[in-house]
């Protein structure tokens, strides 16, 4: 019997072990994971299938305690056998009986764990996958355009207002680099006619202080922090709805 615990208490432990390095090191690699998984399944299984031999053994020693048993109960019944023997006999084939349904739970537990080994293995190799596909979906996102879609009804003769307001606030004039169409935006293909493209980063103090202004004004831009090939050609802060492409 003590081969049975030892092999049980085996894969306790490497259970335990598996989910201490799950939480200590939740970066653990697929193979990783896999091994781990795998010695324990391995154990459990080997368990499983020494208990169901040790179950073949038991029911065949049971079976030959009962026909003793039922031999008994005749002698005692002939008066050839004290009841004493009888009721011994009967106590021991109930310990084998006892024994018997304990190794037929140890069989079920080997089976509820060996599923649930199996479905955390699944949901693992879920979860790396959707892991991966999170990777690479933020390995495509760039933060190069900051977008504000304001309720302002903008035109270009509103320019004005963000002239004076830059002016008052740093002592020189806004530096546009396009007002409307321009032959960039002719050769890029986008419909810039009422729009004002102004040259500021827009991580600058000066370009972040403008944004700030848009935003209290509810006037809409994009706020490009480089160039994206076909859209932008640098750093710049577009003022007005986004550029729709020429018909």
């Amino acid at each position: 019997m003590k081969r049975w615990n030892y092999l049980w208490i085996v894969a306790l432990l490497l259970c335990g072990v598996a989910t201490a390095n799950a939480q200590t090191n939740p970066q653990l690699s697929i193979n990783e994971t896999a091994a781990t998984s795998a010695d324990l399944l391995k154990a459990t299984r080997e368990y499983k299938s020494n208990s169901e031999d040790l179950l073949k053994l038991q029911e065949d020693e049971i079976k030959k305690a009962k026909q003793k048993l039922e031999q008994l109960r005749q002698l005692v019944a002939d008066g050839l056998v004290a009841r004493n023997e009888l009721a011994a006999a009967e106590d021991s084939v109930a310990a084998l009986q006892a024994t018997l349904e304990a190794t037929r739970k140890k069989i079920g537990d080997a089976e509820h764990m060996i599923a649930e080994i199996q479905s955390e293995d699944i949901r693992k190799t879920q979860m790396v996958a959707q892991a991966g596909l999170v990777n690479k979906a933020r390995s495509l996102v760039r933060p190069t355009v900051l977008r504000y879609n304001g309720a302002a009804n903008w035109s270009i003769a509103n320019l004005g207002g963000i002239q004076n307001f830059f002016s008052s606030t740093f002592g020189r004039s806004l530096p546009t680099s396009a007002v409307g169409q321009s032959a960039t935006h002719n050769g890029l293909g986008w419909d810039h006619r009422n729009s004002v493209d102004v040259g500021l980063h827009p991580d600058s103090v000066e370009g972040r202080t403008l944004i700030s202004f848009l935003q209290t004004q509810g006037i809409p831009f994009l706020a490009f922090r480089g160039a994206i090939p076909g859209v932008s050609t640098g750093a710049h802060i577009h003022i007005g709805r986004p550029s729709q492409r020429l018909s």
